[in-house]
């Protein structure tokens, strides 16, 4: 049986003394050679035997309802089984903790692109074929697809702290600036996909999601059964970012043909149907208020901003997030407007909140410290506030500070020089720098640990997208069991296994590895009674199990299988202690003078991420993170037809990701060591979206610092590079 574990108080560093060296370690991914050798069962790759093929037919308005199709005209083609128009057809993915039925609109349309159907065949060619040529018919209403063309819109209250008013009133120097971030969209490498079988009123469900616990209700709730009737599949997924977060539209449709038609069926979208169908990451306008003394010290901050989603849908793009908690001031202000549109839902993206809002912050910071005639540095060291701003919380740790002094001196910011001042030819250098934050959270999660011997089995149904989940729980298993991690297997992707947080808000090591770590602690416990000691004289290390004068290996105590299981929930250290990773960010570009072209050089990140449990794979999120920075400063921009808000750039051709080109080979990550005793039982915070929040800041700032003129309009294209700069061609 489990018992629940809570985050009540700060614990101590268990993993500090274990001893067996595994913890920290830049270990090889243990699925890695399937992964590489294509034998890692992604979902489309499931085989099932007699399985149907089917796509999903899309609307071609964005708004109104469908009043009938013309069934009979596809139903003749060779190889077609049914086209299914069942009501409980969802509109769009849900957000993944809602742990609810997404929105099911039965025969209204939202926005362009929304599924209204699927075609189901013998094989994908036939069910695409007719999925394409298949007459919809459509009532269509009024709609407005951008936030600027619409007049539905909600204003929040604001939250404030201190007299912001005031506060702006008073400023000796001020800077007011406006931002724009474009709509973004996740790019997973693997394009969402299902299989549904059912069986005794059963229904397995083979699909690329991240958080498979709320998945199952999810899939329950929108099917009318009981959770108990529902399983999922997940054990590799290619990619997430957030669009995976929750029960997608493909997996509800396989459910329901499955059922309906008595045998299996796949349904996997092309790579245009995921741009048009799946949560992208809203367009942004931002509004940036500073105001400080003559000597620096910032007194006002304002940060509001609208977005835009469907009607109906509860999430909004958080972003102020890290405006509320990075710097101090007097007074603080923050409002949301969210405009309704009809164009593709919007939901979490790659840091929600902090990888936008930093964009627009960190510019500010950057217009703030010019203004003052500061090195942008020294501006960020002096307003570091001692407790959360806006609720006055602890920081659990804080490394800012030496983030930004080390990664300052270790890129060579002393060199920088004045803005416009160096060149190369034709080409303008500069650099830039910006502070990195990202909250950290802790989510309930569940793992069960077995051990026979001296190998060990670790089961939960938390997800790997990429990450490393696999690695990492197969070191705190191996590190607190004292074995080598190749004694150790990992089960993940099963939602018959014990439910964890899942994959998604750089949360699943802190959770995951939490309750691992806590079902591991139980065997360590149970193992000090078959040695005869107590918990506190037990060494675990090399497979041998050390106790006062007893030294036995574990393939001798351990004669019968010990098993444990434990879950971990946020506590009161939570309400007492805001967690988070803190870092900062150092780039170096060079801009054509002529064609605005912008290449980066290099970059440099010092983050202090809590406790680092693999280095190889901490750094390769770091890295990631830092890229997706690279692509939201200089490429990424999901384009709609702002006639009917269907997306233009619908693939990877037009939709620009960084290239290998466009990623410098000078990418380095320097971690500080940290222990965040508040956080959880192993002491980490989230990695992988840190590395995003601020990046792209720091690359629009040296472009700003390369010129002599700043770009307010994200992505930093050429054509606009070349109007800030004001040059005459």
């Amino acid at each position: 049986m489990s018992d629940t574990f809570t985050m009540d108080s700060p614990q101590p560093r268990l993993l500090d003394q274990t001893g067996q060296g595994v913890i920290g370690t830049p270990m090889n991914r243990p699925d890695g050679p399937r992964k590489v050798s294509g034998q890692a069962c992604y979902t489309a790759d499931a085989v099932t035997e007699g399985v149907a093929h089917g796509v999903l037919v899309r609307s071609t308005i964005s708004r109104g309802r469908v009043t009938g199709m013309d069934l009979a005209s596809v139903m003749s083609i060779d190889g077609v089984i049914d086209v299914i128009t069942d009501p409980r057809m969802i509109r769009n993915p849900a957000q993944g903790m809602a742990g609810e039925a997404p929105v099911q609109p039965g025969d209204a349309v939202h926005y362009h692109g929304q599924p209204i159907a699927l075609v189901v065949a013998e094989s994908f060619e036939a069910a695409r074929d007719a999925a394409q040529r298949l007459t919809v018919h459509y009532e269509t209403e009024e709609a407005s697809v951008t936030p600027e063309g619409t007049s539905a819109s909600e204003t929040d209250d604001p939250e404030t702290a201190g007299d912001f008013d005031a506060a702006w009133q008073a400023a000796e120097v001020k800077v007011d600036l406006n931002f724009t971030t474009p709509s973004q969209a996740a790019a997973a490498m693997e394009p969402h996909a299902a299989i549904a079988e059912w069986k005794d009123n059963s229904v397995t469900v083979h699909s690329s999601l991240q958080m498979i616990r709320f998945n199952k209700k999810e899939l329950a709730d929108t099917l009318g059964i009981d959770p108990s009737q529902v399983r999922i599949l997940a054990p590799f997924v290619g990619g997430g970012f957030g669009s995976k977060l929750g029960l997608g539209p493909e997996a509800v449709a396989a459910a329901i043909a499955s059922q309906r038609l008595g045998r299996p069926v796949r349904v996997v979208m092309t790579r245009q149907n995921v741009f048009d169908c799946v949560l992208r990451r809203s367009e942004t306008a931002q509004r940036v208020r500073l105001g400080a003394t003559q000597d620096g010290r910032i007194t006002a901050i304002s940060h509001d901003d609208t977005v835009s989603n469907l009607d109906g849908e509860g999430f909004s793009e958080p972003v102020s997030q890290a405006s509320q908690f990075l710097y101090g001031a007097d007074g603080l202000s923050f409002t949301q407007t969210v405009a309704r549109i009809a164009a593709t839902p919007a939901g979490s993206v790659r840091a929600p909140g902090e990888a936008v809002g930093m964009l627009g912050l960190e510019a500010a910071m950057d217009e703030l410290a010019e203004r003052l005639g500061m090195d942008p540095v020294e501006l960020r060291l002096k307003n570091l506030p001692d407790k959360h701003p806006m609720d006055g919380r602890e920081y659990s740790t804080r490394r800012l500070a030496d983030c930004l002094r080390e990664g300052a001196e270790n890129f060579g910011w002393a060199q920088r020089g004045a803005a416009g001042m160096r060149r190369e030819g034709d080409w303008m250098i500069g650099m830039g720098m910006a502070s990195a934050a990202r909250s950290s959270m802790l989510v309930k999660s569940a793992s069960r640990v077995r051990l026979t011997g001296d190998r060990a089995v670790v089961e939960t149904d938390m997800t790997d997208i990429g990450t490393g989940t696999y690695a990492i729980l197969a070191q705190i298993t191996a590190e607190m069991l004292g074995l080598s991690p190749e004694r150790v297997e990992v089960r993940l992707g099963d939602s018959d296994l014990p439910g964890a947080s899942g994959s998604g808000g750089s949360f699943g090591a802190n959770s995951a590895g939490s309750s691992t770590f806590l079902a591991a602690r139980k065997i360590r416990r149970r193992i000090a009674d078959l040695l005869g000691c107590a918990e506190d004289d037990l060494t675990l290390q090399g497979g041998r199990a050390r106790g006062l004068n007893r030294d036995m290996a574990l393939a001798d105590l351990v004669q019968e299988e010990l098993e444990a299981e434990a879950t971990i929930k946020a506590g009161k250290t939570a309400e007492s202690h805001f967690s988070s990773g803190f870092g900062a960010h150092f780039a170096e570009v060079a801009v054509n003078e002529w064609t605005g072209e912008v290449r980066v050089r290099r970059m440099l990140s010092v983050m202090s991420m809590g406790r680092i449990l693999n280095e190889k794979t901490a750094r390769s999120q770091a890295l990631g993170g830092m890229i997706w920075g690279i692509g939201a400063a200089l490429t990424e921009e999901m384009q709609n037809d702002q006639r009917d808000g269907h997306v233009v750039t619908r693939d990877l051709a037009n939709y620009h990701v960084p290239s290998h080109a466009d990623v410098p080979g000078d990418m380095q990550v320097l971690f500080l060591e940290e222990r965040d005793d508040w956080a959880n039982p192993i002491q980490t915070k989230g990695i992988g979206e840190l590395g995003i929040s601020g990046a792209g800041a720091a690359v629009l700032n040296a472009i700003a610092h390369a010129t002599g003129h700043r770009v307010y309009d994200f992505p930093a294209l050429p054509d606009r590079v070349i109007a800030a700069m004001e040059v005459e061609i």
